[in-house]
């Protein structure tokens, strides 16, 4: 029988916790924690943090709480590049990504499919990368492996293109692939970096105001002028042009915390905030 094709996890034991009864309870923790208001409607996908599991667990765990018992076939994780690759949108070259819970297929076919879109939306596709060192994408499939039941596959993309074209082109073509699939969308992003906590308020309520506002084009405009910050907003801008193609029509904010909040240190800080993307039942 042939070995599956892994790729080994960078950060197990480093960032979340690398024994699999310990990390499943700390994550199972996280999302019992959380405090989900009434949803209205059907979750077409999720935007979570992506900093180490002590520091943004708690914030992650309101998204993936959100999915809690959902049954997807996918789940498309789109997360930002932060090690300097040139191509602008890559992904994973091996057959399964490797956590302390277990191994996470890769949706090799549906990610064979978005290529083919991409090329005809922006003239480019996917890049497939070996042994990637990427936390972005990873830090959030043990919440996935501990919320989704059933069997389901990964579909990864790591944005390193900041460009609105290149989100609203893959936005585009991860709504064409999921159409009529039963699928999730994860976007994974952190806020403002290593400002006080009082400016770190400010600049994430002004992004996540961009975000709830469900203006793609607003997260880009937050990051240019300044106004708010996020490492994954080319990511999450691709989520939310994707999710509007799926008829979601609203997102709302389910929690946000600093870095301070978990260490006390509110000199300078990290932000966290978890989203749910919804397609109203009317």
């Amino acid at each position: 029988m042939d070995m599956l094709d892994l790729r080994p996890s960078p950060i197990a034991g480093q960032w979340y916790d690398g024994n699999p009864k310990t990390l499943a309870r700390s994550v199972d923790d996280f999302l019992d924690r959380a405090e989900l208001p009434d949803l209205d409607g059907d979750i077409i996908g999720v935007i979570a943090p992506h900093a180490g599991h002590r520091y943004s667990g708690a914030v992650a765990g309101y998204a993936f709480a959100a999915l809690r018992g959902r049954t997807p076939e996918l789940a498309a994780v789109i997360a930002p590049m932060h090690h300097p690759y040139h191509q602008p949108l890559i992904t994973t070259a091996h057959e399964a990504y490797s956590t302390p819970l277990g191994n996470v297929p890769v949706a090799r076919e549906a990610l064979t499919e978005l290529d083919v879109v991409l090329k005809s939306e922006l003239d480019f596709g996917l890049s497939p990368v070996s042994r990637d060192p990427e936390h972005s994408l990873e830090i959030e499939l043990p919440f996935l492996q501990r919320a989704l039941a059933g069997e389901w596959k990964l579909l990864p993309v790591m944005v390193r293109a900041q460009d609105p074209r290149v989100s609203e082109g893959l936005g585009k073509a991860l709504a064409n692939v999921l159409r009529g699939k039963n699928a999730i969308l994860v976007a994974s992003t952190d806020l403002s970096h290593f400002y006080d906590q009082q400016t770190a308020l400010t600049f994430d309520h002004a992004m996540l105001h961009e975000i709830e506002s469900f203006s793609p084009e607003g997260v880009f405009t937050a990051e240019w002028n300044g106004k708010g910050f996020a490492c994954g907003h080319a990511a999450v801008a691709a989520v939310m042009w994707a999710a509007r193609e799926l008829g979601a029509d609203a997102i709302k904010v389910l929690k946000h915390a600093t870095s301070g909040d978990v260490t006390g240190d509110y000199s300078s800080v990290v932000g966290y905030g978890a989203a749910v993307i919804l397609k109203s039942n009317l």
